[in-house]
């Protein structure tokens, strides 16, 4: 059997009528009682019943207390001159003057509201003691004090509520704040991780299938006439796809749920240079490697983003020139790595076979014709950026093509 819990909280308008209607009873039958056999100077039935009009007065209109504090405060107020100013008998008639202006602390607008208290206090202050400057006795004077105390430490309560409450707001808003920024930046972890997933792919399957496609077509080409060629293009067919299938795994292997880290490939690096220029030899071109060491080893980000910019630039050569002398050139500095990948462009006609079976071909560079540039290069300069490196890629004067990349070997870019 469940039980549910039922609230016997009040809505806040039923709570603040209550309040007034306590209040309204306890100024009057308080003020009726204290005074009750005594001679007073002006009774409450006085004026047309003035003194029960004015604690009446000051004690309902607590009942909007939370809406209008102000004018609570000052209707509140003017009662109390009114009934002390014409000598009404004293009692708790200042309930309503105390919690109008705790409410006009509270529920104010800060600084304007402390000034409207503080006037009035003031005013009020001033008023009591001009009303007392003949009491009798003068010990009675002492409740004049209790009055002006009360409204002090009323309005600082208010205050301090109001300020409590100024406070806990903006907690709250900062806590939401920083939600929000920490699904802000899970999004963008997530879109750059992405994004970094699309770049290895892109690398990955392009130049594979760069490199399948231009021996496929050797195949094609010498199949009867050289088998043995055609068998040693298939055998590169095979190595290239399947270093793709385990670089892809390896790539893939973050979207993962499970632990299994032994079946995935690490992240190609500088080592494997030798091995890029040795299937581009295959693809047919002429690769020329200029290498110098570096003193210290590479960070893996850096020989990662290095790699990708090689045989991206690779497998450019291979699917808009064709067969071409390339030179790569890999020069590590003290603090900075710099790659250069030039190519002398599509031979001429004369020294190209004609039975090749590859269709003549465009540069990334577009100048050979009106194909625009892909994403190889635009995916080339977002590495370098990342690492905060730079890149430039165009055309030679000479002919050919020429990819220019700086690395910092100290990252200083936003790394995925």
């Amino acid at each position: 059997m469940e039980h549910r819990v039922v609230s016997l909280r009040l809505p806040v308008p039923a709570q603040d009528v209550l309040l007034a209607l306590f209040i309204t009873v306890m100024q009057v039958q308080g003020t009726t009682v204290r005074n009750a056999g005594e001679v007073v100077q002006r009774p409450l039935t006085d004026l047309g019943n003035l003194g029960y009009v004015l604690l009446v007065a000051s004690g309902v209109v607590i009942a909007v207390r939370r809406r209008w504090p102000v004018p609570v405060f000052v209707t509140a107020a003017m009662a109390s001159l009114v009934y002390y100013g014409l000598d009404f008998p004293d009692g708790p008639g200042w309930l309503g003057l105390f919690v109008a202006l705790y409410s006009l602390a509270a529920y104010g607008d800060g600084r304007r509201s402390l000034v409207i208290a503080g006037v009035g206090t003031t005013v009020l202050a001033v008023c009591w003691l001009v009303a007392a400057a003949d009491i009798e006795p003068r010990a009675a004077v002492g409740w004049v004090f209790f009055r002006i105390g009360a409204s002090v430490m009323s309005a600082a309560l208010g205050e301090s509520v109001r300020s409590r409450q100024v406070i806990a707001a903006e907690a709250q808003q900062r806590a939401e704040l920083a939600e929000r920024t920490r699904e802000e930046e899970a999004r963008a972890r997530v879109d750059a991780e992405r994004l970094r997933i699309a770049r290895e792919v892109h690398d990955t399957v392009a130049h594979a299938i760069a490199i399948i496609n231009v021996q496929s077509g050797v195949t094609a080409h010498v199949l009867d006439k050289r088998p043995e060629v055609a068998r040693e293009a298939l055998r590169a067919i095979e190595q290239t796809s399947s270093r793709a299938l385990r670089e892809m795994r390896a790539v893939l292997g973050v979207l993962r749920d499970d632990d299994d880290d032994a079946g995935r490939a690490p992240y190609p690096g500088l080592g494997q240079i030798d091995e890029l220029a040795s299937k581009a030899r295959q693809a047919g071109l002429d690769i020329k490697l200029q290498e110098t060491s570096p003193e210290t080893p590479l960070p893996s980000a850096v020989g990662s983003a290095a790699y990708r910019i090689v045989q991206e630039s690779i497998t450019n050569v291979m699917r808009h020139v064709g067969p071409t002398r390339v030179t790569v050139a890999l020069k590590a500095g003290i603090e900075v790595l710099e790659i250069r990948v030039t190519d002398e462009g599509r031979r001429a006609a004369p020294g190209h076979d004609s039975a090749d079976p590859r269709p003549p071909a465009r540069h990334p560079s577009g100048t050979g014709g009106s194909a625009k540039p892909g994403r190889g290069i635009v995916g080339m300069r977002e590495r370098c950026r990342l690492l905060g490196g730079e890149l430039d890629a165009g055309p030679l004067a000479g002919g050919g093509f020429e990819v220019r990349a700086r690395l910092p070997l100290t990252p200083t870019g936003s790394r995925l």
